[in-house]
């Protein structure tokens, strides 16, 4: 059933009271398509709805909605409510609710959950606000190594309906440090009276809980993890990050890297649910950062004033060659620092890439130069082709170089390279095209 449709029958069943068959339908459904549904409803119809969801389809609902949506509807529901919601959400998830929220409502959520709950949810938002620790649920299943596969498939019909996933068993000692990960179908396949040590190889992949949540997006999709398990300094197993988590960081992450190539301070929020002066902020820094730095351009400018007046038609092909220059800039800063991003390039490959760079600009400089060259002789004569030619040549060239080096030095000293941004970028890319234009036109038509 299409979603309007959908939206239409529920509220002809809200206007009916039709509560059980209300209850029924919405039970058939899956908990994003309910809460998808929910945001196109009235407030009151909203919380009603809601209201009548089995608590664990409503858990899982809730974990859906949007921080707005939550936020209301948190304000519409009882204590008690409240407390269910809580119960039923995942450690992660309840982790991420809780960081989100302003400090006042914490508090109160805080207040409403159980001892055990409270003390799982302080000891996960106190690791950095986006570390592994963060990301990770402390439900799992772990077996000890001289167990037989009998003993552990008992503990595992026990415990495991309490985990986050059981396609993989962690092996741990006594004192809890993690020997290795055993997948569940070889555990399944095994002889009862086999030892759980048989079947390890010791070759596991951990993440330390400090760790930034971007390196353990990057273990995930190297090795095609459907769980990483978190450890600490010394190797004890405190909990694991699943894919479905690592699925929400890199949307996140890749999010964050294109409002930085904008030069937008990062936006947690949807754009529909951020306030105007939120949005205000996120954007005004940057731009007044570079006015600042294009200023040096217009010094440039007012430098080689001289050159200006006497061949007025410099002045036409002055946007086109910085412009060429800074989109030059902006499209290998792109690839580089996406590049980076998702580790294809290292460091060590700046050297290699710098080479590979300068024959890919200088072929389209050389392009590009016998293009404007053309308009150069029907605007100015011979003289001013061979100087917008010469120029358009060098700018691409610069500005590629710039473009592909700047990710790498940033990142050399501790920066997020997607702060090389577009603008940033082809501000830079500018000013060395306003210098290199004028100086190759003052040398050349002076000479």
């Amino acid at each position: 059933m299409p979603a309007d449709e959908l939206q239409a029958t529920i509220r002809e069943l809200i206007e009916s009271r039709q509560w059980p068959a209300l209850r029924n339908m919405l039970s058939a459904r899956q908990a994003p398509e309910v809460a998808e549904l929910l945001p196109a409803l009235d407030k009151a119809d909203r919380v009603l709805v809601f209201r009548l969801l089995p608590r664990d389809l409503a858990a899982d609902v809730f974990a859906y909605l949007g921080a707005e949506d939550r936020d209301s509807l948190l304000l519409e529901l009882t204590d008690e409510e409240t407390r269910s919601i809580l119960a039923g959400l995942s450690p992660d998830d309840r982790t991420h609710l809780l960081e989100e929220l302003p400090a006042r409502i914490t508090r109160r959520l805080l207040n409403l959950l159980s001892p055990e709950d409270l003390r799982e949810a302080r000891a996960l938002l106190g690791y950095p606000e986006e570390s592994a620790g963060r990301l990770m649920t402390p439900d799992y299943v772990a077996v000890r190594p001289q167990w037989t596969i009998d003993r552990a498939l008992q503990h595992i019909r026990v415990f495991g309906k309490d985990s986050e996933t059981i396609n993989r068993i962690y092996v741990t000692d006594d004192s809890g440090r993690l020997l290795d990960d055993v997948e569940l179908r070889k555990v399944i396949l095994a002889d009862p009276n086999t030892r759980i040590e048989e079947l390890m190889n010791r070759s596991f992949v951990s993440v330390s809980a400090f760790a930034d949540r971007e390196e353990t997006v990057r273990l995930i999709r190297k090795y095609g993890l459907v769980a990483l398990p978190v450890v600490d300094s010394k190797g004890i197993l405190l909990g694991i990050v699943t894919v479905d988590d690592v699925l929400d960081v890199e949307q996140e992450e890749v999010t964050e890297d294109f409002h930085k190539v904008g030069s937008v301070e990062p936006i947690r929020t949807s754009i529909r649910e951020t306030g105007v002066r939120v949005l205000y902020r996120s954007r005004i820094s940057w731009l007044l950062a570079l006015v600042l730095v294009n200023i040096i351009s217009g010094a440039g400018i007012e430098f080689h004033k001289g050159i200006i007046l006497d061949t007025v038609a410099l002045v036409f092909f002055l946007p086109l060659l910085i412009g060429s220059s800074g989109n030059a800039g902006a499209q290998a800063a792109t690839l580089m620092v996406r590049a980076l991003a998702t580790g294809d390039v290292r460091m060590a490959d700046w050297l290699g890439l710098l080479g590979k760079e300068l024959a890919v600009a200088s072929a389209m400089g050389l392009t590009m130069a016998g293009a404007v060259a053309l308009l150069g002789y029907w605007r100015g004569g011979p003289e001013v082709a061979a100087v917008v030619a010469f120029t358009m040549l060098l700018v691409v060239v610069v500005g590629s170089l710039v473009g592909m080096s700047l990710p790498f030095l940033l990142s050399r000293f501790g920066f997020d390279p997607a702060t090389a941004s577009a603008p940033l970028v082809t501000s830079i890319a500018d000013i060395a095209g306003v210098l290199i234009y004028f100086s190759i036109a003052t040398w050349y038509l002076q000479r």
